[in-house]
């Protein structure tokens, strides 16, 4: 059973992007799929749903998006300047107005000093826009709290974009 405010979330994008004739995609890594999961729980989802790439390794990252490996090795997979990849990479490879993407460490383990368990970067793209990044520490609350964390997040992200591109076309 899906929270009922991702669903709500999920919704409410959903029926504005229709609205405005945009189309969504999602590239993830540290949520699994769920926001795409999310997203496509609605009925009629794919009015407004392009796809999802679940790009979970580096090798992923680079062969599904175009990630460079450099950005990789240089910043981890675990930045801003992934995440801003991701979203980019996920824009040019559907046929998406907005990108949604995510990268982190939603625990137990695998974390550290410099990036701790509950550390997410969030970036949406959208065609002609600025790439959007928010860097989100939620701490150890929890592997699927963490998750949940960022689907909302995320999704509240693509939002603002949404609006932008709405008030830019205006």
């Amino acid at each position: 059973m899906m929270d009922d405010t991702l669903l709500r979330l999920a919704e409410t994008l959903l029926a504005e992007c229709h609205k405005h004739g945009a189309m969504l995609a999602t590239a993830e890594s540290c949520t699994g799929g769920l926001i795409a999961a999310t997203l496509t729980e609605i009925a009629g989802s794919s009015a407004a749903f392009d796809r999802g790439f679940v790009t979970y390794s580096n090798a992923a990252k680079s062969a599904s998006l175009g990630v460079p490996a450099e950005i990789i090795a240089g910043h981890g997979a675990v930045s801003e300047a992934v995440a801003r990849a991701m979203a980019e990479g996920c824009l040019r490879k559907s046929e998406a107005d907005i990108a949604i993407a995510c990268t982190g460490i939603a625990g137990p383990g695998g974390g550290s000093v410099e990036k701790p368990v509950g550390l997410v970067h969030i970036a949406v793209a959208g065609t002609g826009q600025e790439t959007m990044h928010q860097r989100m520490t939620y701490g150890d609350i929890g592997r699927a709290a963490v998750r949940a964390a960022t689907v909302e997040d995320a999704l509240t992200l693509a939002g603002e974009m949404l609006k932008q591109m709405v008030a830019a076309a205006d």
